[in-house]
């Protein structure tokens, strides 16, 4: 094993000793992870706070068989050590997916999952890429197939999801439209690129949809509330539109009249990213290194940033993520 002779052994990490509030989250001390053959060890400057890991922290959302029990889907980095089956080099600045223990000053990654953080890059910003990335990517462009001139709506237009949604749709030529809780949400969604924001609290979104269509509907919805939601979506949908469900916020259950996704011919997918093999994962790396990563070293792609906290105060960044305000990522750093 390729290994920085600097490497500790033990760090400061984030722990869940019981479910809760924010207040669950107790720093503690750990033992530094040993990377596995195909794996590598980060040294992490920055960790991105996500919904899933507010889930987990509330006992929704335990970590998948064999990952780690510390929260944290996300980090950037140096890789500081390697597994004998990684072509990694130890020294190189990388953001990487992780299916868990990204919250600390360590964390192992599988070797297929994380990418190169090109020069000059914020190496604090490169960790609120790879969950929303990845997560945006294969349900919009590759389970929704969006192509340049189709029109899109996403739900959550001001976080993070929703914040890369725009993002890559105005990089791909993709029509988007956002809804968001407040007027002042909807103008931060158009000033970051939305095409339309619809203020859901004021707005009939199914309406605004039609008036901004021309009565045609848009080509795919991206949705994570579900519950009473999906059928308003389908309402929202043109012919042959695909609908991608990747959260369950609003809730789990939907009543769906089925004439009209047989007239319309739509489709109805969803999909979850946490669980997923390490094999299904680095085909998205290496698709995004391809087609995406050029944009990011151009400095065309950059995460929506909220507020940045120090690690120990994971407390504080799950309490803003809880009351709703932020804009784009919130991030601990190292």
């Amino acid at each position: 094993m390729n290994i920085d002779g600097a490497v500790p052994a033990e760090m400061t990490a984030i722990a869940i000793p019981a479910p809760g509030g924010p207040e669950a989250l107790v720093p503690e001390r750990r033992p530094v992870p040993v990377p596995g053959e195909s794996e590598v060890l980060i040294r992490v400057a920055a960790a991105g706070v996500n919904r899933p890991d507010v889930l987990q922290r509330m006992g929704k959302y335990p970590p998948p068989p064999g990952a780690s029990d510390i929260p944290g889907l996300e980090v950037s980095g140096t890789i500081v050590a390697a597994g004998s089956e990684s072509r990694a080099v130890v020294g190189q600045r990388v953001c990487a997916l992780l299916p868990g223990g990204g919250y600390a000053e360590y964390a192992v990654a599988p070797a297929g999952q994380y990418l190169p953080v090109p020069d000059g890059y914020d190496i604090v910003e490169a960790a609120a890429l790879p969950e929303t990335l990845f997560t945006v990517w294969t349900n919009l462009f590759e389970r929704a197939y969006v192509v340049e001139g189709d029109t899109v709506l996403v739900h959550g237009g001001t976080s993070g999801i929703g914040t890369m949604a725009i993002t890559l749709c105005r990089l791909f030529g993709i029509v988007v439209i956002v809804t968001c809780g407040s007027d002042e949400k909807c103008e931060q969604a158009r000033q970051w690129g939305a095409d339309h924001a619809v203020n859901y609290r004021t707005q009939d979104f199914v309406a605004e949809v039609r008036r901004i269509t021309g009565g045609q509907g848009c080509q795919a919805v991206l949705d994570m509330v579900g519950g009473d939601y999906v059928p308003r979506n389908i309402e929202c949908m043109a012919e042959d539109g695909r609908h991608v469900s990747i959260a369950v916020l609003g809730g789990p259950k939907s009543t769906l009249f089925l004439p009209t996704i047989m007239a319309k011919r739509l489709t109805l997918t969803g999909s979850t990213l946490r669980s997923r093999p390490v094999s299904f994962k680095t085909l998205v790396a290496e698709e995004l290194m391809r087609v995406v990563w050029p944009m990011v070293a151009e400095g065309r792609l950059r995460p929506a940033m909220d507020r940045r906290f120090p690690l120990a105060e994971a407390a504080h960044a799950h309490a803003r993520m809880d009351a709703g305000q932020h804009f784009g990522k919130i991030v601990l750093t190292v």
